[in-house]
């Protein structure tokens, strides 16, 4: 298995593929958002990778006043839902592990598996943190240890929060992925769209982070 070392290097390398997307064109220009950094996912091909939950959504009254925003954990699991599709559909090479399977998993081993709603994975937004602190850290490498396939990354949704803009929704995702093992932060970014409903913002904003690049 490669190091996390070298993986951090690898991810590293693919970050000069993109930074500049429409979303960022069509955001007005005072506001000055950081570039969003892709994920170039290949260097982990083939590995399994738990994605966790997502456990913090919030928005502006009305939007959150209207289903499925107005039920919390309807409103996690759409959101989950949207993350997952696009990961299968614009990042196939790791093996995702996504939040369903990882609740039966820990279901089965109760007592060893951390509660995967329930481990603060929310902190992860935090854009200063480098290390993922206790006892997230722990709980994620029980976690990702009984989900199997010897994996040992974690992809996290930290965050997700909904405005209005001149198109109609505009998403701001933080996402992270993590060793679990080492305890680091291997990449981070804050990605962001707009759309004329939440779900089409969310997938532009997915769509922004995980670019294909096609074969010429």
């Amino acid at each position: 298995m490669r190091s996390g070392r070298l993986v951090l290097l690898l991810l590293a390398a693919g970050l000069a593929c993109g930074g500049r997307n429409e979303a960022e064109e069509a955001t007005p220009k005072d506001k000055k958002p950081e570039p969003i950094i892709p994920l170039a996912t290949a260097p982990l091909a083939g590995q399994t990778v738990a994605v966790i939950p997502l456990t913090i959504l919030v928005g502006d009254d009305e939007l959150m006043s209207q289903p499925p925003f107005n039920d919390h954990l309807r409103a996690l699991d759409w959101a989950d839902s949207i993350i997952s599709q696009q990961l299968l559909a614009r990042a196939p090479e790791p093996k995702w592990v996504f939040p369903p399977e990882l609740r039966r998993i820990a279901h089965r081993a109760v007592g060893v598996a951390p509660d995967p709603d329930h481990m603060g994975q929310g902190i992860m937004r935090a854009p200063d943190l480098r290390d993922v602190p206790d006892p997230l850290r722990s709980s994620l490498r029980n976690l990702v240890a009984v989900a199997g396939g010897g994996g040992r990354y974690a992809f996290i949704p930290a965050a997700i929060s909904f405005t209005t803009d001149s198109v109609g929704h505009r998403v701001d995702a933080s996402l992270v992925l993590a060793d679990v093992r080492l305890g680091s932060v291997l990449w981070r970014t804050v990605t962001y769209a707009s759309g004329t409903t939440p779900a089409q913002a969310l997938v532009n904003a997915m769509e922004a982070a995980f670019p294909v690049e096609l074969s010429q």
